[in-house]
């Protein structure tokens, strides 16, 4: 028996509400994506995200220092190759005070950089102070554990309370069976958790590059499952769901469950005992080959 009153049964402010608040946050997701492609997915200098780029960003690129990885990364576009080349090499000449203003250095500093990397600039080193340049001067380890604390945190609280109110619509939902409700509203936490543990796992080791990615990609088709839902079940219920290929959905997820005398626990277990053996078969068809090639490659 339904106890709730179902997304296509809302009364029409309501359905507005629920709209607007999942329009804003999916335009926010898109653009965090978008964000994320210009800062770590440029980290090997190439535009796209790669696993190079994760272990970049978080465990760092050892062979070079943080300034080097920068100038050939993520802020290759804010100077042009010239000024770049002289900053790397005052940088490989032992960045010393003495050389920072007669190699015109400063002068690229300040014109170049300052805009950003000023005192006002919160997160971000201030190169109006050569001691915070120097800094970076050193070996490029990556994303610093103080970094890694604050921006995990900040994701931790923010990215939660985006997933409790989006799992809380679409908790309104009728399509889909309560067992893979409950398993796609969970999972952003899962999702999110890993994402974080990721971040300081590659900062220990490259090889959990690859669980950034994994990550990220669940955190996004939990989010898009739950967001597409919500919306055509709002607003488009009958040609998606009853005379559309929502039926087809519907009628694939209900034979997944259980039929027959099982209920309650041994119903929730057989249920899950099936999506599990669904999502095995899926990772040793296409998960796992593609994992060897990332081994290999």
């Amino acid at each position: 028996m339904i106890k709730y009153t179902p997304l296509k049964d809302h009364e029409i402010p309501v359905k507005v509400l629920f709209t607007g608040y999942l329009c804003t946050v999916g335009i926010g997701y898109v653009v965090a994506l978008i964000q994320i492609l210009f800062t770590h997915g440029m980290a090997d200098g190439k535009f796209g995200l790669s696993i190079d780029d994760i272990v970049y960003s978080y465990y760092g690129n050892r062979s070079g220092t943080v300034v080097e990885t920068k100038l050939n990364g993520s802020m290759k576009e804010m100077a042009p190759e010239p000024e770049r080349f002289q900053i790397i090499q005052w940088v490989r000449d032992g960045a010393q005070i003495n050389d920072y203003e007669p190699s015109g250095v400063a002068k690229i500093i300040e014109t170049r950089c300052v805009l950003c990397h000023n005192k006002d600039a919160s997160g971000i080193p201030d190169f109006s102070d050569f001691e915070q340049l120097k800094a970076l001067t050193a070996q490029d380890e990556g994303e610093t554990f103080a970094s890694l604390t604050r921006v995990s945190h900040i994701h931790l609280f923010g990215i939660s309370f985006i997933f409790m109110f989006v799992g809380l619509i679409f908790a309104f939902s009728e399509t889909t069976p309560v067992p893979y409700k409950s398993i796609a509203i969970g999972m952003p936490y899962v999702f999110l958790l890993a994402d974080i543990m990721s971040w300081w796992l590659t900062k220990l080791h490259p090889w959990f590059a690859w669980l950034v990615i994994l990550a990220g990609t669940g955190m996004g088709v939990s989010f898009a499952f739950m967001w597409v839902t919500s919306i055509l079940e709002m607003w488009l219920f009958r040609p998606v769901f009853v005379e559309g290929p929502g039926m087809k959905v519907q009628e694939w997820l209900g034979n997944l469950i259980c039929k027959g005398e099982e209920s309650g626990m041994n119903k929730a277990y057989c249920t899950i005992k099936r999506g599990f053996a669904f999502l095995r078969d899926k990772w040793l068809q296409h998960g796992w080959p593609w994992v060897k090639g990332l081994f290999n490659k």
